[in-house]
């Protein structure tokens, strides 16, 4: 599977361009700031629906546009799909495929799994748990439509607990009838997530340590271990017991949503003790690994972005990095760079077809 073409319309600072891109390899070059990280979003968002830097749609609109349209044709083996994405603000935004509207985004999400690297990754080791929740969801909503229906149904609960929480403090008064109605519909979509991740870990775990290896050379000893956000209880038993702490709190401190991931290198916490090579080449070594478990559990490669990877990466590691893109099986990629040089050391060692763009100021030349 490959995106052949893509078609970009009042997207970011995209007035109106249409690509052709190479089944294999293709980098954009360009000064920081110009629109090269741009055009990977909008591939992000035709595979995924949404903005991998996480803004509102509406935030994705260029400026004194009233929408953006993505168009894409995406290339499999036995057929050629066109996709398009649209969103004007204060309108739900629509993903077609062939002429035809989803009436429900989560039958969309998993159809063309992508996986993008990104200097802002750094927040999943610098930020708190909802940055490495998100790396949880968004790998394993590409995999099972299951487990996003039982994410969202989880997330609403969540939703209505912590506004019912905030109410009984509003009106000073609290009904433990309403709350249990909640607290017992809860447990269902949690066992479900828990399962999920922690399974995920278990399958992930080895393609990340043979990544990090490879990507480093094997001078640290890394780890990442699953943590259950409501412990070893069960988690209506849970709710109850923390049910005064969330009174206080007028929020939901117990449950899935407080499930986190603990990164280690050399047994001390990684966001503490890592040099900015070895925490980048963690990084790394996590969406590598995220790619090859959705390339294994999908039965296809995902598309791969790739933006800035090489910034803070000493010469060793740039090195064993661009051998390890060449070397492996890796399906369609998408690399960006300032440095047209090295991008032209990629490509020189690069047997397939591949593309060079040139980005300035929301225009890109071949």
């Amino acid at each position: 599977m490959h995106l052949s073409s893509i078609k970009l319309t009042g997207f970011k600072n995209y007035n109106f361009q249409t690509l052709d891109f190479s089944s294999r390899l293709n980098c954009f070059t360009g000064l920081n700031g110009m629109g090269k990280t741009n055009l990977l979003d909008a591939v992000h968002f035709l595979c995924l629906c949404k903005s991998h830097t996480g803004l509102p749609d509406k935030h994705l609109v260029q400026h004194g546009e009233s929408f953006f349209r993505l168009e894409g044709i995406f290339q499999t083996d036995s057929e050629r799909i066109k996709i398009a994405a649209k969103f004007t603000p204060a309108q739900r935004k629509e993903i077609e495929r062939d002429g035809v509207v989803f009436t429900r985004l989560m039958d969309y999400i998993g159809q063309f799994p992508v996986v993008m690297v990104a200097p802002d990754d750094v927040a999943l080791v610098q930020d708190g748990s909802d940055e490495r929740r998100r790396f949880m969801d968004n790998t394993l909503s590409q995999v099972s439509t299951d487990y996003l229906q039982n994410l969202l149904i989880f997330n609403q609960l969540l939703k209505q607990r912590n506004a019912l929480l905030k109410k009984f403090a509003e009106e000073k008064r609290f009904d433990p009838v309403l709350l249990e109605a909640i607290d017992r519909q809860m447990p269902a979509p949690a066992s479900v997530l828990f399962q999920y991740r922690s399974r995920l870990v278990t399958d992930f775990y080895p393609l990340f340590l043979a990544y990090y290896r490879d990507i480093s050379g094997g001078h640290e000893t890394v780890d990442i271990r699953y943590e259950c956000g409501w412990g070893d209880r069960d988690l209506l038993e849970s709710l109850f017991l923390c049910r005064d702490k969330d009174r206080i709190l007028q929020r939901t401190t117990t449950g899935p949503h407080r499930d986190d991931l603990t990164l280690l290198m050399d047994g001390m916490p990684l966001k503490r003790f890592a040099s900015q090579g070895q925490l980048k080449s963690f990084l790394l070594a996590l969406r590598l690994a995220q790619y090859e478990l959705l390339r294994q559990q999908k039965g296809f490669a995902p598309i791969l972005l790739l933006d800035d990877i090489f910034d803070k990466l000493d010469v060793q590691r740039v090195r064993q990095l661009i051998g390890l893109l060449i070397g492996r099986n890796f399906g369609q990629i998408f690399i960006t760079d300032t440095q047209r040089n090295r991008v032209e050391e990629i490509v020189a060692a690069f047997t397939g077809d591949y593309k060079i763009f040139d980005v300035e100021e929301g225009r890109v030349n071949v």
